[in-house]
Formats: C-alpha cells, structure tokens, sequence
C-alpha cells in the first residue's frame, strides 16, 4: 500500500507557500506617491529619504522631488530627511497620493556665516556678525537691495523719505561714523570689494552677512569703519545634471498716503485768500496711481564639475506723479568650473544693468500742497499762451503753478554698469589653498536737463536752458590670498590666511549747460544755446585717480568648539593722504566660548560670551584733499574791450592749502555680546553692546592767507582754507535680537523675530586740531522766504550731534501773534534732536497647509523733525494770502496766528512711528505637472499704516539734510522735512513665481 502521507505534506507545504506568496504580492501592491517640497518657496526637494518609519525600506526622490514606496501591512508612519531641513513624520493612513512641506533647519542653514574673505562656523564666530536668507527678506516691490535689510538687523538703518522711485536709500550701521561721503556701509559683492548696489537685483541674491562691529570689519582697513555687507548671489544648482528655470512675474499699484491737511477752496476764501474763480484740487491734478511690473528669470543647473545661473531682471517702477519713473535691466550670469578632481576651481560672474529714469523738480509736490486753490491750471490768454504755454501763472515770488512745473521741466538719467570678476583657487595641499581675483567694476552715467522755454520758474528768465552731465568711473582690484589650515592638537584647530591686495580708481566727468534757445531743443543740441556764459550756464569737466596697495592676514582658533580666538592686521597705503601719512594699520582681536560645552546651562542650549575691540579706517571722497590743487577763477578780460576776445582767459585759484600729514579717519571700536540658544535652540538670538571713538575726522577750515602753513613747513597759506583731521566723537550703543522657530501646534506655525537698537547718541569730543577748528558749527536754515538768515542745527562740542536750536514759544498774543523767549540765535534752546533713541524690527510668519503669511513691523523713537510745513504755511496771516495753509492736528485755531512765519519750538516735533512696513499672503499650488516644480501665487502691501504723532509728511528718520550737498556737511544737519519731500505711497503687488524644470 502506497503511503501518500509525506506527499501531502508536500503538497500543504507547497499550497501554504504559494498562498503566503500571493498574499505578500497582494500586500504590496499597495503603494503611495508624492512630492517633496520646500515649505518657504515651494521648490522641489531632490534627494530627499523616505522612509517606513521602523524599517529600513525606503527610497529617494528625482529631481523633482517625487517618490514611490510600495507598502506592506501595518506600515503606518513615513519618516521623510534632508540635509538642511527638519525631519518630518507623516501618517499614511488611507493615503495613495502625498504631498510633504519640509520646513527649513534654521540652525543648520545658519551654521556657515560669510566674513571677509571666506567663510565660518555660526558657532566660531566671536565678533557682530548677522546673516540674512532670503526667506528673512522683505516682501513686496523689493528695488534695491538695502530694502531688503530694512528693519532686519539691530543697528543697521535704512531710510528713505517720501516715495520717489529714484531716490536711494540712506544706510547706516551703528549711527555716524564720519561726516564725508564714505558714511554708507562697505558693499561687498561676491567677493568685489566697494561694488555699487546697482550691480546686483535683489531677486539674484542668496543671502547677504552684515559686519557690524570693528573687529569683524577690520579685515577690510581703509574702508570698514562704516560697517561691511557682504552680498551672496545665486551660484548654482543643487544635483549634478539638472535645471531649474525659476520665473518670478508681479505687478505694483501706488497710491499716495498721508497728504497733509490744507484749506479748501471756500474756506481759503472766508479766509481771506485772493480768489481767482476755481476750485482745483491741486494734489489731484499733479499725482495720479502708478502701476509697474517686474519680470525675473533665472536658469541655473550643473553638468560634470560645472554650475551655471543665468537670470534677467526687469524692472518698470513708476512714480504717482506723470513723468517719474525708472526701468531697469539687470542680466547675470555665475560659472564654476572644477578640474584636477576639483583641486583647481574657476569662477567668472558677470553683471550688466542699464538704468534709465525720469524724474521732476520736486518742488511740484511744495507748489501742489500750498498753491492757490482758487486758481485755475490754464488760462486762455494772449499772454499766458505766449509767455507760461498756456498755463495759469502770476508775477509773484515763490508761486508756480505745480502742474506746470511737473510739465514744463524735465530731468532724464541713463546709468550703465558692468561687472566682472574672475577667481581661481587651487588646493596646493588638502589644507593649503591659494587663490587669485581679479575684477573690473565699471560705471558711466549720462544726465539731461531741460527747462523750458516757457517754464517760469527758470525757463521764462533764460529763455530756456539745457545740461549735459557725464560721469564715469572704472575700479580695478586685484587680490590673492593663502589660507593654510591645521590641527594643532586633537582638540585646537588653527585656520591662517595673508593676502594682498591692489585697487586702481579713475573718475572723470564732464558738464555743459547753455540757455538762450529759439526753440525748445532741449540737451540733444547745446549747440543751439546761444548763451553759454553767465547765469545758468555752465563748462566743467574733472578727472583724478587714485591707488589703494593693502596687505592683510587672520588667524582663526577653534580649541574643542569650546573656546574661539580671533585675530587680524591689515596694512594700507592710499596715495589720496598727505606724503607723511600714506600708510595706515588697522589691527583687530575678538575672542569668545561657548558657557554650554563646559557647564550645565539648563535651558541653554548655546550661551556664547564675546568680546571683540577693531581698529578701522574711511577713505575720503575725493584723492585731492591733501594737496594744494587748483581750480577755475574768475574770465579775465585783459584790456577791458568785450568786443575783443583773444584776450580773454580763465584765471586760476587755489582751492586748499596742501597738508603733509593728512591722514585717515580712525575708528577704534570695543563690542561685547552674547549668542544664545535656548530649548534646544528654539529660541535663539544675540545681544551686543558697543563703544566707539571716532578720530581724525576730515574737514575743510578756514585759516589766514598768508599765514606760514603747519601742514607744509617753510611755505605759507596761499589759499583761505584747509583739509585738516579735526573731529573726534563718541558713540555707543545697545542691540538685541531673538528669534523663536515655529510656536504652535498641528499644521499652524508661527515664527516671531524681534530686533531693536538704543543708542547713546553720537557725542562730539573735539572739533579743532591744534590751533585750527570751531567751537560749535551751525547748520540748515529753514529756507526762503523769510528764514534764510539763522541755521537752526547747532554741532557743540560735549554736546550730542544734530542738536536742534532755535527760540521756545511761549504763547500767542490775542491777536495771533508769536510770544517767543528770545530774538538771539545765540540765546537759542536746544528743542530736540534729529537722530533716533532707538529702532525697531518685529517679524511674523505663519504657515498652515500651503497657506503662508508674513507681515513685519518697524520703527523708531526719540528723534524730532522740523516740520517744515506747518513752519512756513500754517499761519493765516493776510499779507500771505497767496499760498494755501496747512491745517494740521497741531495747528492753533484758538487764536488763528497771523504771525510772520519764524522757526520756534512749536514746529519741531516728536516723530516717533510704528509702520506696517509689508506683508504678504502667499498660497503654494500644488501640481502633479512633469514639467512644473511648484507654483506660488501671492499678494503683498509696503507701507499699509503708520501710527504715529508727527504731522508732517513721512516721519521717517533724516539722517542728512537733502538741500544740502555738501558730502562734509549734510550729516551735520539731520532731522529736518523738507517743502520738497515727495508724497508718501502705499504699494499693493499681485504676483506669481513658477519652477520648471
């Protein structure tokens, strides 16, 4: 009898294994797809890992950032990473399709800081270093890099008065720290040490590293005391052998925002007011909403050892007012290129842009304020039409009618810029590499300027007139440096690195202004100017040159990421000095530990004491301070017959006596701070304070002709004047900065960053050199009509900068005239000051889902502005009645004042603010599209509200006087608001930004 037994059991082994089989491929068939992205911008995360969480079963995603993961029963939780970004775990459930939001480390991202010259460890860092990503810029209708920063970074200050879309943006880090023209901080772009701004658009930008203090900008000598930035642009894609093509498309509304108050047309008759007949709305008829549009792409990817980006920026910003605007074109491209197994590495970035803008005598926005509003904008009369175009205008001072002013005057400006910077570095040793920069950095500006034949205001007294202006500069830097690394020990590390440096500057220019013209030609034809001496006309032209020779070097300890030592010396030689004086040394020592590698910090999860004290210098704005240059005289007519002009000429005079021992500005500062983290770091921040001298600072005196001369011995005075190293001042200062990384619970989070700065105002210690100097200089008179005689800014020696002094108001008479406690500028009290207390930043962001939102606020306290509006129109005095007044919440209706127009106490103000400055709601679309990477749509708004006392036009901080255009002496006088200052704007911006790839 056959025993099937032992056959069966095959056959159930077989039927339980081919049944376990199918079950097990059945389990897998089941699998999920998804996209991996990055929470702030939406871009693809290529490479990432998923994971079944508690399995090794995994995988990674393509380029564009999507996956598969067949999945097996009980798998519950995916565990997706990526180098830079918080892992996250995501419930499967019933899910088939996912799409997953990695948000960025934040103190990954911001363990590797920019300084001069390379690169280090957030953690190594012993001086006031701040780096700014992009996802902490400002949002909305971003021109110019500086806004980027605005608000950002305790002690750094970015204003800009008023809306005009030409106006650049005042920069200053930590206050003043001279008074000439060299007061902005140094840019550094890529590597291109004084690049222009205009060479980069902000779209380009990667991240940008502030150097605050003076140890941390003492690498950089002759040309750190006014602080560093240092600009990153876009270098290169992420995965060898992709591309991605990045556009960012966006439109702009604005609208002007806080017109000042001013009587009606009835109410300027009852009044008293001469009336012509109308009622014209002035402001409306001037300014009308501005649209504009910008257009970025960029492309950028790798092949083998190379990386490219290639972007073009344009830019079309008009103004509110018909006439002003400015359009940009800005094109760059980035290469590397490595070879020997990338021990050699080459990179060229080259950057074009061409800027063109138009713009109108700012006045029209005084005149449209204050002029008649009974007055009509033409008049259809023999006489107006041949004299004014047509336009309403009357034989009296200081009135012009807006509208024509706007049209009959015209101020163009075309800018082109190129730069180009080539670097090679080779790794001689793994620990040993050298490097080589060469760059060009090229400028040339071409400006017009037309007045109409017709325009009254000057056109109408000299028939016309026109200017050409030309302006170029070309710099030239050639750098190499060696940095050698090592570890000394097991636990101390030691970075060196030497270089020198050479930079050559050329500026020439050239100016011609005629007037007299049969027709109106305008600047195309000078030629038909046929007056081309006296009033409004003009021939110049200037060249000069100069060489900067630099040598430097840094070592950098690191013992056991515990304790860090800094330590730096730069040396440089300026032909612009005086021959006794041509070298200057600029040393610096920082050093610091980190308390939680060593003791128990509790909370603390970094607590990093420093203490940092740099030596830097300013170069001055001009290479011919200290010589005795000549100028252009007086037209000499020798034997007086004007019928004759072969014996006409040009004499000569002596613009300054020549000073030997001319020398630089110093800045000695000493900084002590603190870097904190908390919770594991998510709380985390600096706090710094800083003292500061200021010494040697340059100025134009007055000395006796004929004199002997102390800065040339043996020779005497031969002009009235000399550049000598005269100031000495004082600053200091207190910062903070904290951030805290994603508050909330679920899918809503909120990141919060607050900054603010208290200053010590800047103080000044000296203002004389010897026997040579002031005991005081006075600064910025109101202005025409009627207050030209007495400056109202009084610079004392121990006393504050940018004082302002003028006579206290004490009351009204009851017929409204000023009760003033003095008559005597010298008996003037001090009623404020120009400069600010403190500053402030708040950031919000918010993410949920795909939804993402950010608004930040800014401002400033402790600074008063005169206000000059209500200054010179609030009165209704009769004998005045020509202008419009001002009806402001300050204004005195309990008498009306009468009183003649005369500064006192009552027009400076408190001009402290609170701004919405931005905000954006953006939303992330997701996309299934082969072709598409993300799709972000979003809305932004600058400047949606100000909280603030001040009734002027914009209560902004002015940290020099615009009418004055003197490098030396306009930051002597901050803290006035100008009749001239352009009308506010609120900015509303609809955009998209879409990744291909």
């Amino acid at each position: 009898m056959t025993n099937y037994l032992p056959n069966l059991k095959s056959l159930a082994l077989v039927f339980a294994l081919t049944l376990g089989a199918m079950l097990a491929v059945n389990a897998q068939t089941r699998s999920i797809s998804g996209t991996v992205l990055d929470a702030s911008f939406g871009d693809p995360v290529p490479g990432a890992t998923v994971l079944v969480k508690g399995t090794t079963r995994g995988t990674a995603t393509d380029v564009d950032g999507k996956f598969t993961l067949p999945l097996q029963v009980g798998d519950q939780v995916l565990v997706v990473s990526f180098v830079g970004y918080l892992t996250q775990e995501v419930e499967i459930g019933n899910q088939s399709t996912i799409t997953i939001s990695l948000e960025e480390d934040i103190q990954s991202l911001e363990e590797a800081v920019v300084i001069g010259y390379g690169s280090q460890d957030k953690k190594e860092i012993t001086s006031a270093v701040v780096g700014v990503k992009p996802e902490d810029f400002n949002r909305g209708n971003v021109t110019n890099p500086a806004q980027l920063l605005q608000g950002k970074v305790a002690g750094l200050s970015i204003t800009r008065p008023g809306g005009n879309p030409n106006n650049g943006f005042n920069v200053r880090l930590r206050g003043l720290s001279t008074f000439g023209a060299n007061s902005s901080p140094l840019i550094v772009l890529d590597g291109v040490i004084g690049a222009s701004l205009d060479n980069v658009d902000p779209n380009d930008i990667q991240s940008i590293d502030v150097l605050k203090d003076g140890s941390a900008a003492a690498i950089y000598g002759a040309r750190g005391s006014s602080g560093v930035i240092l600009i990153t642009t876009t270098k290169q894609g992420k995965k060898d052998g992709t591309t991605n093509v990045t556009v960012n498309s966006f439109a702009t509304l604005d609208q002007a925002t806080n017109l000042i108050p001013i009587l009606s047309a009835d109410e300027f008759v009852a009044r008293g007011g001469t009336d012509f007949g109308s009622d014209t709305d002035w402001r409306n008829e001037l300014i009308d909403d501005a649209m504009s549009f910008t257009t970025n792409a960029s492309i950028s990817g790798s092949f083998g050892n190379s990386n490219y980006m290639a972007a073009v920026n344009y830019r079309d910003n008009n103004g509110i007012v018909n006439g002003v605007g400015n359009e940009r074109l800005n094109t760059r491209l980035n290469l590397s290129q490595g070879a020997l197994n990338n021990r050699l590495r080459f990179n060229v970035n080259l950057s074009f842009t061409n800027v063109a803008r138009e713009s109108i005598n700012d006045a029209a926005f005084r005149y449209a304020t204050i002029y008649n509003p009974t007055a009509p904008i033409y008049e259809n009369t023999e006489d107006a039409i041949q004299r004014f175009g047509g336009y309403f205008q009357r034989d009296l001072f200081d009135f012009y009618n807006p509208v024509a002013l706007a049209n009959q005057q015209k101020f163009v400006g075309e800018v082109k810029s190129n730069l180009l910077s080539y670097r090679a570095e080779f790794d001689i040793l793994t620990n040993l590499t050298v490097t080589a920069q060469y760059s060009q950095d090229r400028r040339n500006e071409l400006e017009g300027n037309f007045w109409s034949m017709q325009d009254y205001q000057v056109g109408l007294g000299a028939t016309g007139s026109a200017q050409r202006i030309t302006r170029d500069r070309s710099q030239r830097i050639f750098e190499s440096t060696l940095r050698y690394e090592t570890d000394l020990t097991d636990k101390l590390n030691m970075t060196l690195l030497g270089g020198a440096g050479m930079q050559f500057t050329k500026n020439q220019g050239f100016n011609a202004r005629v007037r007299q013209y049969l027709f109106d030609l305008g600047w195309d034809n000078l030629g038909a100017g046929a007056i081309r001496v006296g009033n409004n006309t003009e021939v110049s032209s200037y060249a000069n040159e100069d060489q900067l020779n630099s040598l430097f070097g840094r070592a950098n300890f690191n013992w056991d990421n515990t304790f860090f030592v800094s330590a730096s010396v730069r040396a440089e030689t300026y032909s612009g000095f005086g021959e006794n004086n041509q070298t200057g040394v600029f040393p610096a020592f920082s050093v610091g530990s980190d308390f939680t590698q060593i003791f128990d910090m509790g909370v603390f999860s970094q607590f990093k004491p420093r203490v940092s004290y740099g030596v830097t210098g300013n170069l001055p704005p001009s290479p011919t301070l200290a010589l005795g240059v000549y100028g252009n005289g007086n037209r000499i007519d020798l034997d007086g017959d004007p019928l004759t002009q072969n014996d006409i000429f040009v004499g000569i005079v002596q613009n300054s006596n020549p000073n030997k021992d001319l020398k630089w500005e110093t800045k000695k500062e000493f900084n002590v701070g603190v870097d904190f983290g908390m919770l594991n770091n998510k709380i985390t921040g600096s706090v710094d304070y800083y003292t500061r001298n200021i010494s040697d600072l340059l100025f134009n005196v007055p000395v006796a002709t004929g004199a002997p001369n102390p800065f040339d011995p043996g020779r005497f005075n031969t002009a009235s004047s000399t550049w000598i190293n005269l100031a000495d001042l004082r600053a200091a200062g207190f910062e903070f900065a904290a951030s805290v990384n994603e508050i909330g619970k679920g899918m809503l989070k909120w990141t919060p960053t607050l900054n603010f700065t208290i200053y010590d105002k800047t103080t000044i210690e000296s203002l004389s050199a010897g026997d040579l100097g002031f005991e005081e200089l006075r600064f910025a008179t109101p202005g025409s009509p009627g207050q030209n005689n007495n400056p109202i800014i009084y610079n004392r020696v121990g006393e504050n900068l940018g004082d302002i002094y003028g006579p206290r108001l004490l009351g009204y008479t009851e017929d409204g005239q000023y009760i003033l406690s003095t008559t005597s500028p010298d008996e003037y009290e001090k009623l404020g000051n120009g400069l600010p207390k403190g500053e402030f930043g708040f950031t919000n962001s918010f993410r949920w889902n795909q939804w993402s939102l950010n608004f930040f606020l800014r401002g400033a306290w402790g600074h008063d502005l005169y206000n000059s509006y209500r200054g010179f129109y609030e009165n209704a005095d009769p004998a005045s009645n020509t202008w419009n007044s001002v009806i402001t919440d300050n204004t005195p209706t309990n008498p009306l004042v009468v009183s003649t127009p005369t500064f006192n106490s009552s027009y400076v103000e408190d001009a402290a603010f609170i701004r919405l400055d931005n905000a954006e709601l953006g939303y992330n679309v997701k996309t299934n599209s082969p072709n598409l990477s993300s799709l972000r749509v979003y809305f932004a708004a600058q400047n949606l509200f100000t909280i603030t006392n001040y009734t002027g036009v914009d209560p902004e901080v002015r940290t020099n006087d615009s009418e004055n255009n003197d490098a030396f002496t306009s930051a002597l006088s901050p803290g006035i608001e100008r009749r001239n200052t352009y009308f506010q704007t609120r900015s509303f911006t609809l955009g998209v930004t879409v990744n291909f790839k």
